[in-house]
């Protein structure tokens, strides 16, 4: 590996002070914004990662590990279970358990960085400096800063697809399969309960993982001869229970038959969704079926128990530290690797199943 860039190349290649550098780093509102822009680029075209602290000046290792996740927490979920900790449990909360239990499991403390507060710049700045690897959502920091900060420290993108193959993306990647487990779930619909009629419930701005379970949606309405739609019957700024309700009122106020399926691209909307289905007074699987996506422990909390996906979300968290680490200590040498995660059908009260 070649020797690392320092705060030094960086003046130099921007043709300004070492404390402008650093000053772009520590308090960037204080830097004219072409003067940042010019330093940023400089560190960009350089691979230069700011060090956390001055034990980077001499090892690059701080004994942690970094995972940066953009804040999806539900104010909803979170205080409709008050009592019951585990209830609100939610998809990003499970992925930082898995990961934080492994990162202990070898050694390694973590740090999360769960906002996008400050932008991209400042967020992949505050994290690669101060650990010695890192996982990030896709599509929480761009590729292209990814692909900087992997020239000095392994980085794992979680749940997204390698983007532009192999030319633009050289990350390592764990996925799980949203679009297996969603045809599964949908086939379960058409073929089982014999239903037809079907709205899928997605994001305004949609992430890796919705995209392939609407792909998955639409695998299942083609194989089984139903209607395949273009997009989701309706999407929603937020994944949350809020969102969840708002949609499932729209959809029973739409003109024409109620649809015989509401199916969500994650639990919290599903849940929301029973909820409001009740206060309608409509029975859920009897007037109407819900499923969701995700497995959390909410969903087998609510009444009628609700029909989902579970994805390994412990798991991921685990393998992503188990990536890293191994990536850390050179047991896992070589091309950057894709992980698929395999999910399971769990079939409930919501669809009819019961359990």
């Amino acid at each position: 590996m070649s020797t690392a860039p320092t705060v030094y190349d960086v003046a130099e290649r921007a043709g300004v002070s070492i404390a402008t550098v650093s000053r772009v780093y520590r308090s960037p509102d204080t830097v004219r914004a072409g003067t940042r822009d010019r330093v940023l680029a400089a560190a960009r075209d350089l691979g230069y990662v700011p060090s956390g602290n001055a034990r980077g000046l001499a090892s690059r290792s701080t004994g942690v590990l970094g995972l940066c996740f953009p804040d999806y927490s539900d104010p909803d979920a979170e205080a409709a279970d008050a009592e019951d900790e585990d209830a609100a449990m939610l998809y990003s909360d499970q992925i930082i358990r898995g990961m934080e239990r492994a990162a202990r499991r070898h050694g390694y403390a973590l740090l999360i960085a769960a906002s996008l507060k400050g932008g991209p710049e400042s967020l992949v700045a505050t994290v690669a400096g101060r650990v010695d690897g890192f996982a990030v959502m896709a599509r929480t920091v761009p590729t292209a800063e990814l692909e900087v900060i992997s020239r000095r420290q392994p980085v794992v993108m979680l749940a997204g697809p390698r983007e532009g193959g192999e030319r633009l993306d050289h990350l390592d990647h764990i996925e799980v399969a949203n679009r297996e487990g969603q045809r599964e779930l949908t086939h379960h619909l058409l073929a089982d309960h014999h239903l037809r009629r079907l709205a899928y419930v997605g994001s305004a701005e949609e992430s890796p993982d919705v995209e392939a379970r609407f792909r998955g949606f639409q695998d299942a309405c083609r194989e089984a001869g139903a209607p395949v739609p273009d997009a989701p019957d309706l999407r929603v700024a937020m994944m949350t229970q809020a969102e969840g309700a708002r949609a499932a009122d729209a959809l029973c106020d739409r003109a024409g038959p109620l649809p015989e399926a509401l199916v969500f691209a994650n639990d919290q909307l599903a849940v929301g969704a029973l909820h409001a289905l009740e206060r309608r007074g409509l029975k859920v699987p009897d007037d109407v079926v819900v499923t969701g996506f995700d497995g959390i422990t909410l969903g087998r909390l609510v009444r009628p128990t609700l029909t989902t996906v579970r994805q390994p979300m412990l798991r991921m968290g685990e393998a992503a530290a188990d990536l890293l680490v191994s990536r850390l200590n050179g047991t896992h040498t070589g091309a950057p690797e894709s992980q698929m995660l395999p999910v399971t059908l769990a079939r409930r009260s919501s669809c009819g199943c019961g359990e």
